[in-house]
């Protein structure tokens, strides 16, 4: 293995074209999980990948490096149309994907060994490549014997062994902890800088925001169902980077007030919700804007905290001081705007009279508060209410609304939305729900939450 020279920058290694990606559902359904993705990675740049779950990250980094076909568009290595696996592409994986049978020098020699390279030159790559993430002396111990984070340094010797023109890394810190994690990002940054890894060009998958300020050249953030590229960043910050600094801090700010952007849809239901008495609403539907994934309790609990900070704070700050990342605060945020208890500007949150008012409440008057805000805002539970009451003994079997979510989810999504909703409905009493039956009914005067 020789350390790689610097190289040219903006020759294009990889580059897709209006990728779209679709899968089929069990029941026949089409589920869109890309849309028309453009983009490239270059020579001499490490390009970050970014976005909540639910935006195709993972699969657009599969659909590079040819793993899986796109259902439209294109994906080239090199100026060439991708038939079959990326040859210039090595792939680093969260679960760090070792055989447990084989000792750290042969996980490593595996890729080699696909390749067909004879033993001898096999055996002086691999222990060059140990040697070079820091596993000298580990050459013949089991993944059981490693904890989690030298587990993934024979990860990323297993892929740079093979000396790929890019470097794949689909979420390679998530599953570490907090040191590990910051320890192995800086060493994996300064073999970039003093081009010791044998790499052209780096693609990182990741939902933490700061990382992909630290790691990245370019930053694409990509919105979600289905993933779009929503903007991209330029990040011209020397290396190493410092956290503390106004332009980091800055950048930071930028990503989370684009990630906080509501979608088209959302801001019609937003506009649909406060609209003044008596005037025509547009109504959102439960397809159209899908309830975040959080708890009653959780989101209380985000507004409790910015009650404490004063009704406001940068949602940068916020992630911090809870080690909170992207999945674990933005979806409250979401649950928050969507409610009408909070409005965000940019990357910062503020609580609105509404949330407030929440927040103060006692028990029975915050549940009633919620009964209100989720029957008026969040499109299922108020569909599930309308349907139940304009049903003969105001009950419906849950099939009827898993049936009308599986026009755009999975089978698994559609039945998350559907247990969201039920958690909102049973704790603002709109509604009951029986797990034995799959029966949903409508509870006494629910309607006029509506």
């Amino acid at each position: 293995m020789t350390t790689t020279p610097s190289p040219e920058p903006g020759t294009t290694i990889v580059r897709a074209e209006a990728v779209t990606k679709t899968f089929t559902t069990p029941d026949g359904r089409e589920l869109p999980v890309l849309d028309a993705i453009s983009m490239r990675v270059d020579e001499g740049e490490i390009v970050a990948l970014l976005g909540k779950s639910g935006s195709g990250k993972s699969t657009l980094l599969r659909c590079l490096a040819g793993l899986i076909a796109p259902s439209a568009g294109t994906v080239s290595y090199r100026g060439t149309p991708l038939t079959a696996t990326n040859p210039g592409v090595a792939m680093v994986f969260q679960s760090f994907a070792l055989l447990p049978w084989l000792t750290v020098q042969q996980n490593v020699e595996l890729s080699l060994q696909a390749r067909g390279v004879a033993e001898e030159e096999r055996r002086e790559r691999a222990l060059r490549a140990i040697d070079l993430i820091g596993l000298d002396g580990f050459e013949g111990a089991y993944p059981k014997e490693l904890s989690g984070g030298m587990r993934q340094r024979v990860g990323v010797a297993r892929a740079l062994v093979v000396e790929p023109d890019a470097l794949f890394m689909d979420e390679p810190f998530s599953a570490l902890d907090v040191l590990t994690a910051e320890n192995l990002r800086g060493e994996i940054v300064g073999l970039w800088e003093g081009h010791e890894a044998p790499v052209r060009s780096v693609l990182i998958v990741t939902h933490n925001i700061e990382e992909a300020v630290l790691l990245a050249d370019r930053i694409l953030v990509l919105s979600s169902n289905p993933g779009r590229i929503r903007a991209e960043l330029t990040v011209g910050l020397p290396r190493p980077r410092d956290r503390r600094t106004a332009q980091f801090e800055a950048l930071v700010d930028t990503v989370y007030g684009i990630l906080t952007g509501r979608e088209e849809a959302a801001q019609a239901a937003a506009a649909a919700a406060q609209a003044p008495a008596g005037a025509p609403r547009s109504v959102a539907t439960p397809i159209a804007v899908p309830l975040p994934e959080v708890s009653v309790g959780g989101l209380a609990g985000l507004l409790e905290i910015l009650v404490a900070r004063g009704g406001e704070d940068g949602l940068a700050e916020l992630a911090d001081e809870l080690s909170f990342e992207i999945d674990d605060l933005l979806p409250l945020v979401d649950a928050a705007v969507l409610l009408g208890l909070a409005r965000t500007a940019g990357p910062r949150i503020t609580l609105t009279e509404q949330g407030r008012e929440f927040a103060a409440a006692d028990i029975l008057t915050s549940k009633q508060l919620f009964a209100r805000h989720a029957a008026r805002r969040a499109p299922l539970v108020r569909a599930i209410v309308q349907a139940l009451a304009a049903t003969e003994g105001q009950r419906l079997r849950e099939g009827f609304f898993l049936d009308l979510l599986r026009r755009r989810y999975s089978v698994d999504e559609a039945r998350r939305q559907l247990d969201i909703a039920v958690d909102w409905g049973r704790y603002g009493e709109l509604f009951d729900y029986d797990a034995d039956d799959g029966l949903l009914t409508l509870e006494p005067g629910a309607e006029a939450a509506l």
